[in-house]
């Protein structure tokens, strides 16, 4: 297997999981939290979907899906860029609002495109790249595109398990 099919693997496993976790949920159970303080469902997603879209641009020297098009306000954030969820507080995890799961999906289906078309060009040397010497050892694109899916995957795993909890 080369390693454009194996990324593509994994990235291909996300969208259903999220998928499975906001099926069928409404405004009201997608922004409750499992108890306070807590991360509810559609934050879960959102900062899955928008960390791949911000990380993933960054990759390609693109803008933002996020940015581009309508998204920010259907969720009932302002459009920047810099908002993917690291570090918010209890009020800004709140104010995430999606107004319906398949805002969230079809986010995170045009993002998951962009990314999959970015995969399948992928060349083994590109892993290589460095692309943030912040870090000692520096980030190269294989270390980013890995702690992407890492977080993704974690994040719709908690999206799961609050579903659960939810008892649906």
């Amino acid at each position: 297997m080369d390693i454009a099919s194996l990324l593509l693997e994994l990235y291909g496993r996300i969208p259903p999981l999220a998928a499975r976790a906001v099926d069928g949920l409404d405004e009201e159970e997608l922004c409750t939290a499992p108890e306070p303080g807590a991360n509810p469902i559609g934050w879960l997603v959102w900062h899955l979907a928008r960390v791949q879209d911000h990380h993933v641009a960054d990759l390609l020297g693109t803008g933002q899906v996020w940015v581009e098009a309508d998204w920010a306000r259907r969720c009932g954030l302002e459009p920047d860029p810099s908002n993917i969820g690291y570090g918010h507080t209890a009020e800004e995890v709140r104010a995430v609002r999606p107004e319906s799961p398949e805002v969230l999906l079809d986010y995170l289906a045009v993002v998951h495109a962009r990314t999959t078309e970015m995969l399948q060009g992928l060349a083994p040397e590109d892993l290589d790249r460095v692309i943030d010497r912040r870090w000692d050892p520096p980030v190269t694109v294989g270390v980013r595109l890995v702690s992407v899916a890492d977080d993704s995957l974690q994040h719709a795993g908690q999206a799961a398990y609050v579903r659960g909890l939810l008892g649906d």
